[in-house]
């Protein structure tokens, strides 16, 4: 059976690092308030002028060096974010053309915080399926620029960051055994950016902050994750002939902490399989998976065999789930 192997992994974070302390300064709000809130002590900000594509391209090079994979073997590159560069071209173009990648096609997903979900598993689907061989799945979020930053319930949670994986055709019973997505537009509203889209585009820059703020209604997205991760790692294994007790290693979303680890609860996984890295980069969007993936790589925390399940939940509502054995 052909399956889609992850063969190399990447990423990149800006040099700029934004701590809690320094939040204090700019809000009210305190180093213990957002760590007992969130499980984040910092955030990395990429500098003024810097796009999704900035952070994408170091992360996607990453990449390909790690699977020793030349940019002209690529046939397909999916950029997942929210934030991309333009409103067109798709930020995956602009990916393509730093690294020279010069026989790949190019897209973006947009899926919120499940961006990379959504993007790994429409890989998949297209390698399963023989179109192509050798695909390049990115998550790549300059939120920082976007946040209203007088507005402590959203403004703590968000960074800027990528991550990369590169998945190639091969024989066996390694790689991407299942993929499940899901979503449900009737709460489209508990978390949202009303601003900039073509029912209601940016003004000018006397704009009302408010009308550019992340909307979030964070009682209701609490609940709402915690069963959407359930639903996600639970239909991902359904028929897959893999348990919750034969999972290896968790790598959530990382949205927040008391979600994350509510849920493993729930799901019966010990917490020693949940990788977490959101106390050093906070909440990077669909590059959180991604770019949680890489450090769990490069801490050793994978070895061949082991079975990997990567879940997320965001804005849309979107979830989803993909069940890899590394």
């Amino acid at each position: 059976m052909i399956r889609s192997r992850i063969i190399g992994t990447g990423q990149y974070l800006p040099e700029k690092i934004l701590t809690n302390h320094d939040l204090a300064k700019l809000m009210d709000t305190s180093d213990e308030w957002i760590r007992q809130r969130t499980g984040i002590a910092q955030r990395h900000v990429a500098e003024e002028g810097e796009g999704a594509s900035a952070l994408g391209y170091p992360a996607a090079k990453r990449a390909l060096e790690a699977a020793g994979v030349d940019p002209g073997e690529v046939d397909f590159i999916i950029c997942c974010t929210t934030t991309p560069d333009y409103l067109f071209p798709a930020t995956a173009c602009l990916i393509q053309e730093m690294l020279g990648c010069r026989r790949a096609a190019a897209c973006d997903v947009s899926a919120a915080c499940s961006g990379f979900v959504y993007g790994l598993a429409t890989a998949d689907a297209f390698i399963r399926a023989g179109l192509y061989k050798t695909v390049l799945v990115v998550g790549a979020e300059r939120q920082a620029n976007r946040l209203n930053w007088k507005r402590r319930e959203t403004a703590v949670l968000f960074g800027d960051g990528a991550g990369a994986v590169l998945l190639r055709a091969e024989e066996g019973e390694r790689g991407v055994l299942k993929t499940y997505l899901g979503a449900d537009g009737r709460h489209a509203d508990i978390l949202i950016m009303l601003t900039g889209g073509s029912r209601k585009p940016f003004e000018d820059t006397t704009q009302e902050e408010e009308q550019l703020a992340i909307h979030m209604d964070g009682q209701d997205l609490f609940k709402r994750a915690v069963g959407a991760f359930g639903l996600a790692v639970h239909k991902t294994l359904e028929g897959s002939g893999v348990s919750v007790d034969d999972l290896d290693l968790f790598v959530p979303h990382q949205a927040n902490t008391r979600i994350v680890y509510t849920a493993a609860e729930r799901l019966g996984l010990p917490a020693e399989k949940v990788f977490m890295n959101i106390e050093k980069v906070g909440n990077t969007t669909a590059a959180s998976v991604p770019l949680a993936l890489d450090e769990a790589v490069r801490q050793g925390c994978l070895k061949e065999g082991d079975n990997l399940m990567l879940a997320a939940f965001g804005a849309g509502l979107t979830w989803g789930g993909a069940l890899v054995r590394w």
